[in-house]
């Protein structure tokens, strides 16, 4: 199983539900929405240490920023939750089934569904559809569900991982400064 990592975080609850299902899968971290350079290597070096840690195979995509960019352009200016979110989940979920494909993986899943910021639904209904078009099984989750959140932020207290409190985009970073600035002057 090709499992695309969105953070280590995410992927902490997920890892540990495949394996109580005898699945153990392989990391694929493509995640060109993760900006600035300094946070894309924060989260990076959290996946590292969340793979040798448990022992699993880590494969890094970290070209694509152009077509990423491409897939969003129509939606830049909308902000989080929105229809740029969709389409950024869309475009990473499309290399992920594409990659498996082409290297020969039976199956893809992904971490974002143990944000509570994720719709699953969304995300499995694109899965379902990528399956048909790529022709590699897609397993529908919801990580989240039966506390996986909160589980996930217990494992990465317990494991020293990084966690990060923005989505990975510029848009999704200054929409969280707006937050804390206002709560700050609300104080």
């Amino acid at each position: 199983m090709l499992l695309h990592v969105c953070c280590a975080p995410d992927a902490t609850v997920a890892v540990e539900r495949l394996r109580m299902a005898k699945i153990e899968p392989i990391f694929f971290f493509y995640n060109p929405n993760i900006e600035p350079e300094e946070e894309f290597d924060r989260r990076l070096q959290a996946v590292v240490k969340l793979s040798q840690l448990w022992g699993l195979k880590l494969i890094v995509l970290d070209k694509g920023k152009e077509e990423w960019q491409r897939s969003i352009a129509d939606f830049v200016d909308l902000g989080e939750g929105s229809k740029r979110c969709e389409e950024c989940i869309k475009h990473r979920l499309i290399v992920t089934a594409r990659f498996a494909r082409d290297m020969g993986y039976g199956v893809f899943a992904t971490t974002l569904t143990t944000s509570p910021k994720k719709n699953a639904k969304f995300i499995n209904t694109i899965g379902a559809e990528l399956e048909k078009q790529f022709g590699v099984l897609y397993m529908s989750s919801d990580f989240k569900k039966k506390d996986g959140f909160l589980r996930s932020v217990e494992l990465s207290r317990d494991l020293g991982l990084y966690r990060q409190n923005y989505c990975g985009c510029l848009r999704s970073l200054h929409e969280r400064e707006e937050k804390d600035a206002l709560r700050a002057c609300q104080r």
